[in-house]
């Protein structure tokens, strides 16, 4: 059983790590809401893009459609793109994003495809560095960074002119409210035309594009797909902040479950030495 001395340096311990996931909680929070402000705030943005590309998309056909929208006619060679957050502390944020990107990997490996990982955040590179298919490692860093999306986007293009991958597949979390966010898989390449993306109300009007739809979708394409990344990144973000802040809540309400316990635990042990050597006083003086 322990000492009365290591139980209060138990109750002490656990105090002190209350107080830091309560500090870790109130600065999560107060970062929450910024963003995601961020992440609501780009969406407009990336779902007009789609709508643009959709609208564009739906004239060209052959020949002369863009790579980067109809792909190389192949699917063997695989780049997934696993993008999460830098620090942990967020309960299971980081892995359930993993954890849907390790099933695709895995389904794309059994049936015989050559898959190679890109990651964005250091816990994705973490936990998918068993795999030994890495193609690059970027840190996503304390606030995204378009810079960052860029330098991303520039090698998923290299890699793909090189004719080196055929489908780019982008893994992160969809936030969607403080307690839910989605893991969500997105095709970055060949570039996914939405049917239900919202269509431009042209009015009656017939446009005619200079340059052609060709010219434009070949400039539109590339930026895209730094959006998305972009958009995913504000996104994780926004996620990682909620997660954590319900995790930190979670552990600061253990905490303070632990030391009534704790000091339960030491109060009845207090208790009976007291008890204890009153008996053996009171026997000493009996016997006296």
């Amino acid at each position: 059983m322990a000492s009365l001395k290591e139980m209060r340096n138990r109750i002490g311990s656990v105090k002190a790590t209350q107080k830091i996931t309560k500090a870790l909680q109130m600065v999560a929070a107060a970062k929450l809401r910024r963003s995601q402000d961020a992440a609501q705030n780009a969406r407009p943005y990336a779902e007009r893009m789609a709508a643009v590309i959709a609208n564009l998309a739906a004239g060209i056909s052959g020949e002369g459609a863009p790579r980067l929208l109809v792909g190389t006619g192949s699917n063997q060679r695989h780049l997934i793109v696993v993008a999460t957050s830098d620090r942990g502390l967020a309960g299971g944020f980081n892995s359930s994003i993993v954890r849907a990107a390790r099933e695709r990997i895995g389904k794309l490996i059994n049936e015989g495809k050559d898959v190679r990982i890109l990651t964005l955040g250091r816990k994705a590179r973490d936990q998918l560095k068993r795999y030994d298919r890495s193609v690059g490692a970027y840190e996503a860093g304390g606030n995204p960074s378009l810079a960052v999306a860029e330098d991303v986007s520039a090698k998923i293009r290299e890699m793909f002119a090189a004719g080196d991958v055929d489908v780019v597949t982008l893994f992160f979390s969809k936030f969607q409210s403080v307690v839910v966010q989605t893991p969500t898989g997105v095709q970055l390449i060949p570039a996914e035309v939405k049917a239900n993306a919202t269509p431009i109300d042209l009015r009656g009007a017939v446009y005619e594009y200079e340059p052609d739809e060709e010219t434009i979708l070949e400039e539109l394409l590339p930026r895209n797909i730094t959006t998305q990344l972009f958009s995913a990144m504000l996104e994780n973000q926004a996620g990682f902040y909620a997660s954590q802040m319900t995790a930190m809540d979670n552990a600061t309400r253990n905490a303070g479950d632990m030391i009534s316990a704790l000091t339960l635990k030491y109060n009845r042990s207090r208790q009976a030495q007291i008890t204890k050597e009153l008996i053996e006083i009171i026997s000493g003086a009996e016997a006296l």
